[in-house]
């Protein structure tokens, strides 16, 4: 698919995860917005200076408890917990987020950064419909700002409202092509095959970001990501390694060299490190990716732990308000209970229809024994074009089950095309697949 960008030059035109990363990346990295009701004396210039999220967070707590905030304090100390969530998982950074925005709204309610971070909140819990309002409602409050279209697009797209998406992403870049612009034009390329064109947005992405430092190394991780999906290992292998000597020890990359070491079929290195990854940052994906590559090689206790693991960061985020379905609905298909997982993809794709949700509703379907129910939705997770390879295994795999061979032995093959390494589990099982069919 083609997207015209009218303001994104020598272009030719998505894990949730890259959403809600992004998302908190914008709302992080942008001046406050002017204060439409009460004041805040400048409280938040010096905290603002602090050399890390923790001290800056520390700082402006104790310019509130010394009086000295209003709700621009408030919602720039919920923008700062949300960039502490990203760098650490912690659960329990939900909620204090959230009652800094409401506390911000409280004291005034058109405080246009507490409305965008209450969206970039309800992104982060998988809660895209109320993610749209607030967004919607930021629109209101500030018609002149960049600010509201990154909750917009963000929401639109996790809602599988493409047409609308594109729209708002036209009038995003014509407004400013800034980082967050060129890396959701990315993504949305991303989603609809065009995975060169996807490349080239994130090369401008990554030249758009600040100096080293936490916000490149996210991008440039992104990049390596990209590199990966096509198969150019040594690429995605130099992307990986530029963001760790911007920001050492930083888990995305170091999960992207994990990944790395899995498609060159060094199994034991990518377990150490993600070991490590985990270790640090025990996010649901990053046990997931530990989990399936021990059983890649052969170590099924090992994987069985990992995997309990995962279930009890679910129920933890749970806990905190987070809803999961496409992830959890995919993890439980391949490692748990598919009727179950059929029971989540269901809920899933009825809150938000998107191919990701498509894919994950056609793949539990396929595993609890339903296939020809299960391609249906596979072939509507494709309907844009996507070239993922894991989605193209799932329909495969839900063809060969169906008694569509044909179909069957085309998805397969163009998985295997993509990316003859996509994963270390899944993978394997996508020729051995293919082989049965010929």
């Amino acid at each position: 698919m083609t997207l015209a960008l009218r303001k994104l030059p020598s272009l030719a035109v998505v894990g949730v995860a890259f959403v809600v990363a992004l998302a908190i990346f914008t709302l992080v990295n942008r001046p406050p917005s002017p204060s439409s009701g009460a004041g805040d004396s400048g409280a938040t210039s010096a905290p603002a200076s602090a050399a890390t999220t923790e001290g800056r967070i520390r700082g402006l707590e104790e310019a509130l408890e010394a009086g000295g905030g209003g709700p621009r304090t408030y919602a720039t100390l919920g923008g700062a917990l949300m960039q502490r969530l990203r760098e650490t998982g912690d659960a329990s950074l939900y909620t204090r987020a959230d009652m800094a925005f409401a506390e911000a709204l409280e004291r005034d309610p058109r405080n246009l950064d507490a409305t965008v971070g209450l969206g970039t909140l309800a992104l982060a819990r998988h809660d895209f419909r109320a993610a749209l309002r607030h967004g919607q409602r930021a629109r209101r409050i500030g018609p002149r700002s960049f600010a509201p279209f990154a909750v917009l697009v963000d929401a639109q797209i996790e809602l599988g409202r493409y047409g609308a998406a594109e729209r708002t992403l036209q009038r995003m870049i014509d407004f400013k092509p800034t980082l967050a612009s060129y890396a959701r034009v990315s993504y949305f390329r991303e989603l609809h095959g065009d995975v060169e064109g996807a490349l080239d947005a994130m090369r401008l992405a990554v030249s758009a970001a600040p100096g080293p430092g936490e916000n490149r190394s996210y991008v440039q991780t992104l990049l390596g990501n990209l590199e990966l999906e096509r198969g150019r290992i040594a690429a995605a292998a130099a992307s990986y390694r530029t963001a760790l000597a911007g920001f050492p020890s930083y888990a995305p990359a170091e999960a992207g060299l994990a990944r790395v070491d899995a498609a060159r079929g060094r199994l034991q290195a990518a377990i150490d490190r993600l070991r490590g990854v985990v270790g640090r940052l025990p996010l649901p994906g990053y046990v997931v990716a530990l989990g399936e590559t021990g059983l890649a090689a052969g170590r099924r206790a090992d994987a069985a732990s990992d995997f309990e693991l995962v279930r009890v960061q679910q129920r933890l985020l749970g806990a905190r308000g987070v809803n999961a379905d496409a992830e959890l609905t995919v993890f439980e298909a391949d490692h748990g209970s598919p009727r179950r997982a059929v029971r989540l993809g269901r809920r899933g794709y009825a809150a938000a229809p998107s191919v990701r949700a498509a894919d994950a509703l056609g793949w539990a379907l396929t595993r609890a024994g339903r296939p020809r129910a299960g391609l249906v939705y596979a072939r509507r997770a494709l309907r844009l074009g996507s070239r993922d390879p894991l989605f193209l295994y799932h329909a495969g795999v839900a063809a060969r089950a169906a008694g569509a061979p044909e179909a069957a032995r085309g998805y397969l093959t163009r998985a295997l095309a993509a990316n003859p390494r996509f994963s270390p589990l899944h993978a394997p099982a996508a020729r051995r697949a293919l082989r049965s069919l010929r």
